[in-house]
């Protein structure tokens, strides 16, 4: 037996390795089933390059537990360590074998590319839950002995021989008394469901029982190690040897809850100048921003790592699902590492590229079902446009604006139709649109009266991008249908002459304020048609946009957010109703007529609530009885 210290800088790192080296105590199983995998695809490539005498099998790594003696051991098949291995690469603390190895073989056999060995302290992450650790272990060398080591969480540690008939190593963890909760079997299947669904070597844990029938029919229920992981999971093949219904299949894998097929999806799969392979599924994404429960997974070498993938993708694309999974991109470093490396850029940009590139593709292949698709994507499409000047530059080519007719256009394309009509006299296009068109029929009627074309743009996302389109496009600009009177929306050179004197209508608005709250809505007069309705609510385009915007970015810290909403009641100047209100001599029947005219504008906006409401009804039971 030999008793040694670990080579360490200070007197007792583990209970700063407990405290500090991982957020989450959980990681420990993340770490040693790595190296468990790591040790057997070792093995492999080794057999691959003929340095291993005879056949290996088919070597996979266990997990088990015992609650009475309060252990948790980890098992694998792999090449094992000899005493002086165990010396070398367990007492010196960060020292990575797997580092070294690949070190040695990068040159002679591309089996060693999927070593994971990122890892460095990972052995050590055992002592965040182990009061002691034991690890026995049988090299595959020929001539070999089993070794045991041995540690109880302080610098001092012994080795002495151990008996173990199969190459390999295990790893037994004494669990900690605050750590017990790791005994249980449910909590541990979490974990290994987690971090290692798709590690590349066959992961077995607990039992499973199926029934099977003999040959006379009769039923037997056998018990079987249960499999944990996908070793193969479809990010790792060619996808010329995939269907589509392996993607969709690998997409129920990943969000087993989520119960709604993928509209397309993206296989990823470079080699240089970095390493990145994955699958990005489009969902279908909701009108409103709501919280991604399912979210792309990051992976290394097929570990899980995070879904918190922010800092290695855009914005807009964490609207996507599925795996990305590069040795290239560094892991437990901090996030304004992550945004200064060169390498998680690189990875970004050719991402929102191939993301792009997708999209186009699908445009140009069939529109018509890329039209039937736009509205699952559009917000999708249209917050990378906001957000990626590379993206906006691709996409500005397929994405679409659909309007009250549901006919689907191009920005060149819809430019082009309404121009003729939709000029204004300082020779900007005009982009009317609706946000509800059920609540502003009325606008929109009285604007495809004039030959105008409306747009629908009715999701949260809408007012930036509109913004954003105003800033890109030569001389346009966006107005919301109801923004104006018809005749001020598209501002022309010919002016309709009104009916009123100014006296009148100064003599009509006074009568008007005594029947409308004048802290909501501002009187004004407007010319319009006859055939037009009395009066109308209109909301100026500026303030009703900055509020839709500060809505989505938390209204309530943005000044714009804070104003009280502001309307503008327009009267029709030159409708009969407003003339006959100046003949009538009847004062009350006068308001009553002003009255019911305010509240059927009020009524066409949604916005006769309450006791206003009631009173209305009243009012127009009692004119036609």
């Amino acid at each position: 037996m030999t008793n040694g210290k670990i080579n360490v800088q200070t007197e007792n790192i583990f209970p700063i390795i407990k405290k500090f080296l991982y957020s989450d105590h959980e990681i420990f199983l993340r770490e040693l089933v790595s190296n468990a995998v790591d040790a057997t695809r070792k093995l492999q490539a080794l057999s691959v390059m003929g340095e291993v005498k005879g056949e290996i099998g088919s070597p996979a790594v266990k997990v088990s537990v015992n609650k009475d003696q309060k252990t948790i051991t980890i098992s694998d098949q792999g090449i094992g360590m000899t005493a002086e291995e165990v010396e070398k690469y367990i007492t010196q603390v960060a020292f990575s074998g797997a580092e070294e190895f690949v070190q040695k073989y990068k040159d002679k056999s591309d089996a060693v590319k999927g070593i994971i060995g990122h890892f460095g302290l990972g052995f050590y992450s055992a002592f965040m839950v182990a009061a002691k650790v034991e690890l026995v272990t049988k090299s595959y060398k020929d001539g070999s002995e089993a070794v045991r080591w041995t540690c109880d969480g302080s610098p001092e540690y012994t080795i002495e021989p151990a008996t173990r008939d199969e190459r390999g190593t295990d790893i037994i963890l004494h669990v900690a008394e605050d750590s017990l909760e790791f005994l249980e079997e449910y909590r541990l299947r979490d974990i290994l469901t987690k971090y290692c669904k798709f590690l590349p070597v066959p992961i077995y844990f607990g039992e499973r029982e199926e029934t099977v029938k003999d040959d006379a029919g009769n039923e037997t229920k056998v018990s079987s190690p249960a499999l944990v992981n996908n070793p193969s999971p479809i990010w790792t093949k060619k996808p010329s040897e995939l269907t589509d219904e392996d993607y969709k299949n690998f997409y129920r894998e990943l969000y087993p809850m989520n119960f709604e097929d993928p509209l397309f999806w993206i296989h990823l799969n470079v080699d240089y100048p970095f390493n990145l392979t994955g699958v990005l599924y489009f969902p279908k994404i909701k009108k409103s921003f709501e919280v991604q429960k399912d979210k792309i997974q990051l992976y290394c070498n097929q570990v899980f790592v995070t879904d918190h993938v922010e800092e290695i993708v855009p914005d807009f694309l964490t609207l996507l699902r599925g795996v990305i999974d590069s040795p290239d991109i560094p892991l437990n470093v901090s996030r304004s590492y992550l945004q200064s490396d060169a390498n998680v850029k690189k990875i970004s940009a050719h991402i929102t590229k191939k993301v792009a590139d997708k999209l186009e593709e699908l445009y140009k292949k069939d529109r018509k079902d890329f039209e039937q698709k736009w509205e699952d994507i559009r917000i999708f499409v249209q917050y990378g446009m906001i957000s990626e000047e590379k993206f906006y530059d691709k996409a500005k080519s397929f994405a679409l604006l659909r309007n009250t007719e549901n006919e689907y256009f191009t920005l060149e394309e819809y430019r082009e139709k309404i121009k003729p009509l939709q000029t204004d006299k300082d020779d900007r296009v005009v982009y009317l649109y609706a946000t509800n068109k059920e609540e502003q029929h009325t606008f929109i009627a009285s604007a495809r009266n004039k030959g105008y074309d409306v747009l629908v743009l009715d999701s949260m996302i809408d007012p930036h991008f509109i913004n954003h389109l105003e800033s890109k496009l030569e001389k346009a600009s966006f107005v919301r249908v109801d923004a104006d009177t018809v005749d001020k929306l598209i501002k022309k050179d010919e002016v309709i002459p009104s009916k009123l004197s100014e006296t009148e209508q100064e003599q009509v608005k006074g009568w008007v304020e005594q029947v409308v709250d004048k802290e909501k809505f501002s009187v004004v007069f407007e010319p319009l048609d006859e055939k037009e309705v009395p009066m109308l609510i209109t909301r100026p385009e500026f303030m009703r946009r900055m509020k839709d915007m500060s809505a989505l970015s938390g209204g309530s810290r943005n000044m714009f957010g804070e104003l009280p909403e502001m309307h503008q009641l327009v009267v029709n100047a030159n409708h009969p109703l407003i003339g006959k209100v100046l003949e009538e001599k009847d004062e009350e029947k006068k308001k009553n007529i002003l009255k019911q005219s305010a509240d059927l504008a009020l009524l066409s906006q949604g916005m006769l609530k309450g006791e206003e409401l009631s009173n209305f009804i009243r009012r127009s039971v009692e004119l036609i009885g």
